[in-house]
């Protein structure tokens, strides 16, 4: 049991050093491309598009890096992030996650 409490103690402080390092406003004038479809607010501008507004960031991260990879199909996505930094995503992950839904 008491590895297991490190462990988690460990993951979570993982998680908010990553939170408190991604800068919100970068995320913001970087997110501006995305608002033709994910909206200006994160709310899409069409229901085919999902909202962005208060998603989880880590799930942001990985999505758009799954984009980038290939790991997920999707040319116009693919061609969104793939100039994007590992630094960038998140930023914008951290930017999506803070707006209100």
């Amino acid at each position: 049991m008491k590895k297991f409490s490190i462990l988690v103690a460990s993951a979570l402080v993982g998680v908010v050093s990553v939170a408190q390092a991604a800068d919100i406003e970068a995320g913001k004038a970087k997110a501006a491309a995305c608002a033709g479809c994910h909206g200006a607010d994160g709310i899409a501008t069409k229901p085919s598009y999902p909202n962005l507004a208060g998603q989880n960031a880590e799930y942001l991260e990985a999505a758009m890096l799954a984009y980038k990879t290939d790991a997920r199909s999707h040319a116009v996505m693919k061609a969104m992030v793939s100039g994007l930094s590992d630094e960038d995503i998140a930023n914008i992950a951290a930017y999506y996650e803070s707006l209100k839904k």
